[in-house]
């Protein structure tokens, strides 16, 4: 008999104004708005007497342009870190920065005046330092509100600027440290170069591109012959090289006695060959083959050894003198020394050293005395008075290569000493700004010597600055991931001295006095003195840097101390690197939100800052407080696109944050943020993006479910676990579990381990099992019974731990989420910690006894959807099916709770009879077997179950404990 009474408005269905669609492009900016209002980072600040701090400081980007998508993964990263540090209980403090001098802004400005057809030179400095400001002013104000809209969180209305005055004068006075402790020094050397920006590039500011570069074999002819060629004369030495504009500074030709080396007859040539038959050739045995394919000598002979006694001390020609027009330029005699980096895996095994333009011939040139050259000019030409290739450029303003290859080309080949020329593509440095070819150069520079001993009474750690840099890394500085610690420590264990100076206008100068007439090596070369060095920060903290480049500023700062007519003032200015390096100084230290020690807790950036900041702001640090300015180093890798391509607007494969907020939102950044494994290369793009918007949604029902279920919820319905049905003293036991999970992968940076977690939880422990088994308990019991009391306080416990863990990784949604439930004018999810979970909800046995119950429950759930999709039910509470259990504690355990709740069936039959063959079984889950049985009875009209007693009640088509409730 079937009944049509309605029942629906007397079952407790989930009631939530919580929407189903998020909205988030249109409703984040409210809630920004709102924490705005509620000023909640100072509210934090103001609560946190008493805490530990935490201090995550923050690498500054560059003030030049829209964030990218690395932006983005960076900046939200540090935010899962501040966030989830505050939330476990610390005090914890981020100040974002920005660092605002150096030369992308200033090429930015030169660019403009070109346009206009300026001549930069010609502005007053002081005046395009005030257009450089101005650019970094306004670049900072968009990438401010950028970062904002990804919901990071920071004291972003006093944030740090490297361009701030005591910014620039804690710079300044940070450089006078070095000036005082003895280890800047001024030295000539060839450093890396860029003829188009026209300064010293920092090893940090080079990146690698191919390059084709003009490749040629060089006959050096024997000028003092001794051993085998007093008997074999006319030989010649031959190189090779990829850079024919530095012959002209040629000083030696470098050997390695660890070669073996022959002597070689040319016999037949081809057409239009440049080698001689003939003609005697000194060459490495195991790359003379090569070379004789290259000079296109259709056969040879080697005969004879060269000996490292033969070759020590040899004295060459070099290949241009005696050319016409020379004026005796190159009439000079080019010795042979030995050297260890020779190789023969390349080339002729010999190798050509000018040691102005490169590292290992100034080096060679350093030990052996040879003469440095100065013959190629800031722009990347030769100087004019060079004889033949005065004035000719290497690299032209644009970048491209000019006519002195091909010119020195020309005139070996007119001297008879060019054997062979080519081309070859390969990695060759670049500026990372203007994107054109670097050269080495020898200038006048000044350096931080790292292995000088350090008289300054900061010596725990060592003595030097390489020796206080790599004890902090061994020592002191914890490394995540851990392969950060092998890749920065080979770094400054084999870097050289810290080019210090720029030949810019945009940044903080040099802030030092040299005595006119001294050497620069020499004792009074340096002005030392604490009472100038006073002075300057004294004018800097007033008026900026600016102050060094008014008029009469050396004689304000020397009046009445030394006589300003006997010192000139440096001009340079400091790399940038050291800008940003002394942050901690005038950040950590000095700020009233910082530490007293002035070190930080963490840095975070991306990898290729082990070469950048992270060693910087060591090295700077070590030579001015005897150790790194932090406590832990974390990095995350590079954006790739979904193919694994790295992303450039040429390609058209960038994601753009700004895009992906406007379709999406940013808690769908965010997510994919806590997604990726960020330690490695992460990949994103339009797929991937839909994926991760999924994963939202998933969580996002869970979430309105609970908010739904939650509905009136009072303390008095609140029931002690103890009291509780063991369902829910499993969840609770769940729950002090992943409080472990989560505090310790917030602790460890393990973001991605604490979203999977929570999301798996949320997902299949809730969704898929618990909620689906309580929500006849929470629809249809009486709203006092101690089943539906239970699953609520579970459900309040539940909310309180989710909507705080997933906070610092969805600020927006947990926002909503809590409002939704706890609407206020001035409360935040983000004023509140995570909830202490108390360790007695830890409950072993329990889990391993429902660990079981779940096991046979998903062999009854699958053998009833084979049912479902044969069409022979269409629910689960038609069934009250048999379930065979082998084990005999297993079966015990499933008698001893409501396996039919359990199962979403009307009734089950629970035996230990064997197994029959028909029974549905399950590959992992032996000794239990399903038999199929259609549930007797009626169909509650109320909850649904069938059951025999439907009927029989007072209240038409309902079971008893439906007729119950409608009693009450």
């Amino acid at each position: 008999m079937s009944d049509t009474t309605d029942y629906r408005d007397t079952v407790f269905l989930p009631q939530t104004d919580f929407p189903m669609r998020a909205g988030l492009p249109a409703r984040e900016p409210e809630w920004l708005d709102r924490w705005a209002r509620l000023n909640i980072y100072d509210t934090l600040r103001s609560r946190a007497e008493g805490r530990t701090p935490f201090i995550l400081h923050d690498g500054p980007p560059y003030a030049n342009g829209n964030l990218h998508i690395g932006h983005a993964l960076n900046k939200v990263l540090k935010d899962f870190i501040t966030r989830s540090q505050q939330m476990m209980g610390r005090d914890a403090r981020y100040v974002p920065g920005w660092d605002c001098h150096g030369l992308p802004i200033e090429w930015k400005i030169e660019e403009q005046y070109r346009q206009k057809g300026m001549d930069k030179d010609a502005v007053d400095t002081v005046e395009f330092r005030r257009e450089c400001r101005n650019f970094a002013d306004h670049w900072i104000d968009v990438q401010r509100e950028e970062f904002k809209r990804l919901g990071v969180t920071g004291k972003w209305d006093d944030p740090y600027l490297t361009m701030n005055y005591h910014a620039e004068a804690v710079i300044a006075e940070e450089f006078m440290k070095l000036l005082m402790n003895g280890s800047l020094y001024q030295g000539s050397k060839p450093v890396m170069w860029s003829p188009v920006e026209k300064t010293a590039l920092a090893e940090a500011e080079v990146e690698y591109h191919d390059h084709t570069s003009h490749t040629i074999w060089v006959r050096f002819p024997v000028a003092t012959p001794q051993g085998i060629f007093v008997k074999e004369k006319d030989a010649s030495v031959v190189i090779w090289t990829t850079t024919p504009w530095t012959i002209p500074q040629n000083r030696a030709v470098a050997f390695n006695p660890e070669i073996a080396y022959g002597l070689y007859r040319v016999g037949a040539v081809a057409e239009k060959a440049s080698a001689q038959q003939g003609e005697l050739l000194v060459l490495a045995d195991a790359l003379a083959e090569s070379v004789m394919q290259a000079a296109k000598v259709e056969s040879h002979e080697r005969v004879g050894d060269v000996t490292e006694a033969d070759l020590t001390g040899l004295v060459l020609a070099h290949p241009l003198r005696g050319v016409e027009g020379a004026n005796d330029e190159w009439d000079y005699d080019v010795p042979m020394l030995p050297g260890d980096h020779v190789t023969d895996e390349a080339g002729t095994g010999f190798v050509h050293t000018a040691p102005s333009h490169g590292d290992d011939d100034y080096q060679l040139g350093l030990k052996h005395g040879l003469k440095m050259t100065y013959n190629v000019e800031p722009d990347g030409s030769y100087r004019p008075d060079l004889p033949i290739f005065g004035g000719e450029a290497i690299i032209e303003a644009d970048g491209k290569d000019g006519p002195a290859n091909v010119s020195v080309i020309k005139n070996l080949a007119w001297a008879g000493k060019l054997l062979a020329k080519g081309k070859i593509k390969h990695s060759y440095p670049h500026s990372w700004r203007s994107k054109a070819p670097l050269i080495y150069r020898n200038t006048a520079q000044w350096f931080a010597a790292i292995d000088k001993k350090l008289d300054d009474g900061m010596g725990k750690y060592g003595d030097t600055i390489r020796e206080r840099a790599l004890t902090s890394i061994d020592d002191l500085v914890k490394w995540t991931p851990q392969t950060g610690r092998n890749r920065i420590h080979s770094m400054v264990e084999n870097r050289p001295d810290w080019v210090l100076s720029r030949q810019r206008a945009w940044g903080v100068p040099l802030t030092c006095f040299v005595r006119k007439g001294v050497k620069p090596d020499a004792d009074g070369f340096l002005l030392r003195d604490e009472r100038v060095n006073a002075r300057i920060v004294e004018a800097f903290e007033q008026d900026g840097a600016d102050a060094w480049y008014a008029e009469g500023f050396k004689e304000r700062v020397l009046d009445g101390i030394l006589n300003p007519d006997e010192y000139e003032q440096v001009m340079d200015v400091l790399d940038v690197w050291f800008d940003s390096g002394s942050t901690h100084a005038f950040v950590i230290r000095d700020r009233a939100d910082g530490a007293a020690d002035g070190i930080a807790n963490l840095y975070l950036e991306g990898t290729d800052q082990h070469r950048g900041w992270f060693q910087s702001s060591l090295l700077q640090a070590s030579a001015t407080k005897g150790r790194a300015p932090y406590r832990g180093v974390l990095t995350h890798g590079f954006t790739l696109d979904e193919k694994g391509m790295k992303m450039s607007k040429s390609l058209g494969n960038t994601i753009l944050p700004a895009e992906v907020i406007k379709q999406y939102g940013a808690d769908i950044l965010r997510l994919w943020v806590a997604q990726v494994d960020y330690t490695a290369d992460s990949r994103i793009g339009p797929e991937i993006l839909k994926g991760t918007a999924d994963s939202y949604r998933r969580l996002r029902n869970t979430l309105r479910f609970m908010l739904g279920a939650l509905d009136g919820f009072s303390e008095a319905e609140r029931v002690d676990p103890a009291e509780m049905p063991e369902l829910e003293q499993w969840v609770l036991h769940r729950l002090a579990q992943l409080d472990h999970v989560v505090r310790r992968g917030y602790d460890s940076y393990d973001f991605q381990g604490v979203f999977q977690a929570l999301f798996q939880f949320a997902t299949v422990d809730l969704s898929s099992f618990y909620f689906d088994v309580r929500k006849d308990a929470l629809y249809c019991d009486a709203p006092d019974s101690p089943r539906r009391r239970a699953a609520r306080t579970v459900l309040d416990l539940l909310y309180h731990r989710l909507v705080t863990w997933l906070a610092p990784i969805l600020p927006f949604t947990m926002e909503d989420v809590w409002l939704s439930r706890f609407p206020s004018e001035d409360d935040s999810v983000h004023l509140h910690d995570f909830p202490a979970t108390p360790a007695d909800w830890l409950n072993e046995p329990l889990a391993a006894k429902w660990a079981g119950i779940r096991k046979v429950r998903r062999v009854v759930t699958a053998a009833l959807e084979v049912k479902r999709t044969a069409k022979d039910i269409g629910a689960s509470l038609e069934a009250a099916p048999v379930v065979h259990v082998r084990d005999a504690e297993v079966l015990a355990a499933l008698k001893s709770v409501s396996f039919e709740d359990i199962c979403i069936t009307s009734g089950i039959w629970l035996t230990a009879d064997p197994i029959p063959a028909e029974a549905f079984r399950m590959p992992d889950a032996e000794g239990v077997g399903v038999v199929f049985e259609f549930a007797e009875g009626e169909k509650c009209q109320r909850c649904w179950k069938i059951l025999p007693d439907v009927g029989t009640h007072g209240h038409p088509g309902v079971c008893a404990r439906c007729d119950a409730v409608l009693s009450a």
